[in-house]
């Protein structure tokens, strides 16, 4: 495994990231294909043979448990000093005031909630789950500047929201000498290329490493086109993304079975070799619920596409609403009640 750094810093994570929403007791909340703990560890574990030493969670996955079954995990089969920890915060935890959000009470309530369920004494990134439209920027960037001056967290990170915020983020945070964000979890894939327009180029000039959330397109790059996984037919926010966009969609898809056919490789190894042609990719996010899926994340790293066939990939995209695939306020609040999660 060949390590890199995130950002502008001297921190080394591997190329590949592991999504821990994968793991996580399936009644305790979203998501109901969460994979429970006896099912995860074995997983976990292939990863970290395999050299990967950066796990992505967050505290409402599987409300908490998430961050138990990985920190267990890392535990016991891990170097706590080798490894890279990322979880997040934001969303509902529990019912009632203060339950959510970004408020200052919230950071310093939600770190020690990690760090409990983490079984550790520090996370290596601590990110916010979206931006918090109810509670003042600077609020909140104080609040994660005191997380990481009081040693809880090493760095912070931000998730997917427009580029205009997290560039007045950023500004605030340089202006008040406050700790920087790093990193910036974004929608991007073959599918979805609408963060090309701005927060890529953003933070590329910025030095703001990109760790890609659903990097394969919640399994439509993984298979060909139609099939159906017990993941794809229970997950409500799946055809939110990717419903408006079909028809192409699946050229790009066809396109990208054809090319994994002709290399004698899988589709899912392509893709992530698409996402590498980038430099501001420093890590995709893979939710692996099979060994062979971190073995197929691995092997990508071997594949440099040429330009035809980068090009043959880029062909059939058409244009999406917006990153997150649908900008209607109203059809965003329905999709974020199904899946347990306050709109972005």
């Amino acid at each position: 495994m060949q390590y890199v750094k995130l950002g502008r810093t001297g921190l080394d994570v591997s190329p590949i990231c592991i999504g821990a929403m994968t793991y996580g007791d399936p009644k305790r909340g979203h998501p109901v294909w969460s994979l429970d703990e006896e099912t995860s560890r074995p997983l976990i574990r292939h990863a970290i043979e395999a050299g990967i030493n950066f796990f992505d969670t967050a505290n409402m996955y599987s409300q908490g448990s998430s961050e138990e079954i990985l920190g267990r995990a890392l535990k016991d089969f891990g170097d706590r000093d080798d490894l890279v920890i990322a979880t997040k915060l934001r969303h509902p935890m529990r019912s009632g005031p203060n339950g959510a959000g970004l408020s200052r009470k919230a950071v310093m309530t939600e770190i020690d909630h990690s760090l409990r369920r983490l079984g550790t004494d520090y996370v290596d990134l601590y990110q916010i789950h979206r931006a918090d439209q109810t509670t003042p920027w600077e609020e909140t960037l104080e609040a994660l500047h005191d997380v990481v001056k009081a040693g809880k967290a090493r760095y912070i990170g931000a998730s997917s929201m427009m580029a205009w915020e997290f560039s007045k983020a950023l500004h605030l945070q340089k202006e008040n000498g406050w700790a920087r964000f790093i990193s910036m979890q974004d929608h991007y894939n073959l599918l979805a290329r609408e963060e090309e327009r701005e927060m890529l180029p953003l933070c590329k000039d910025e030095g703001v490493g990109t760790m890609v959330w659903s990097p394969l397109a919640r399994g439509r790059l993984t298979r060909p086109w139609g099939e159906a996984t017990t993941r794809s037919e229970s997950d409500p926010f799946a055809g939110v993304l990717y419903n408006a966009t079909e028809d192409s969609d699946r050229a790009i898809v066809e396109t990208l079975c054809a090319i994994a056919e002709e290399r004698g490789v899988g589709p899912a190894q392509i893709a992530l070799a698409w996402l590498r042609r980038n430099p501001v990719v420093v890590s995709p996010i893979v939710g692996a619920s099979k060994t062979r899926h971190i073995d197929d994340a691995v092997a990508s790293l071997a594949i440099k596409l040429t330009d035809e066939e980068a090009a043959r990939l880029e062909a059939p995209y058409t244009p999406r609403v917006d990153s997150q695939g649908v900008s209607d306020p109203k059809e965003r609040a329905r999709i974020s009640a199904l899946i347990g999660m306050r709109p972005a």
